[in-house]
């Protein structure tokens, strides 16, 4: 190929690259417009497949817990990412605590966090979870395939991961999924 015909290329390839992003852009106006797009349900490489292994410390006074307890607990359940620093875990506190109150586990994994930090948090905004592990170094999370705090899973009665909800979690957003994967 000659030095003209890759310039050629060259400029064209802005071109290609604007008509891709319109493609896109068009797709996503559509999917909003059909009310088919939540940007929270994120797609996950874990939907439809059972927890990845993981054993995590607790955080004091909870014991760790690892994923075959999340599995032998009750079931169905969400498995929350959360971390004081967060401002997203701020808000969806109140939520969770409610979620308790109506009787779903909720399995808690402090990510990247300090221990004085997160029990201050907990006492400070309430302890929604069944137990609070900590994933200190991020390698859990990173098996999940965690984007950022907060994130949730929810666990069917089989043990498979049914949902994952990036953002503050919502009662309107998880209650008919919980109920759909067989909580009452």
């Amino acid at each position: 190929m000659d030095t003209i015909a890759r310039r050629r290329l060259l400029m064209l390839a802005p071109l290609a690259v604007a008509g891709a992003g319109s493609v896109v852009f068009w797709e996503l106006l559509a999917r909003m417009q059909t009310g088919s797009y939540d940007p929270h349900l994120l797609k996950s490489m874990l939907v439809g497949k059972h927890l990845p292994a993981f054993s995590l410390p607790g955080q004091p006074p909870s014991a760790g817990f690892s994923n075959t307890e999340v599995n032998a607990g009750p079931l169905p359940a969400l498995v929350n990412f959360f971390a004081s620093w967060c401002i997203p875990c701020v808000e969806e506190m109140n939520e969770l605590m409610h979620l308790k109150a109506q009787g779903v586990t909720i399995w808690g994994i402090a990510y990247k966090d300090k221990i004085d930090a997160t029990a201050a948090f907990l006492m400070r905004r309430g302890d929604p979870y069944h137990r609070v592990a900590r994933d200190a170094d991020g390698r859990t999370a990173i098996n999940f395939g965690l984007y950022g705090v907060p994130e949730t899973y929810l666990i069917d009665r089989t043990g498979t991961v049914r949902l994952r909800y990036a953002g503050a979690l919502t009662a309107a957003a998880i209650l008919p999924e919980l109920r759909k994967w067989g909580w009452t």
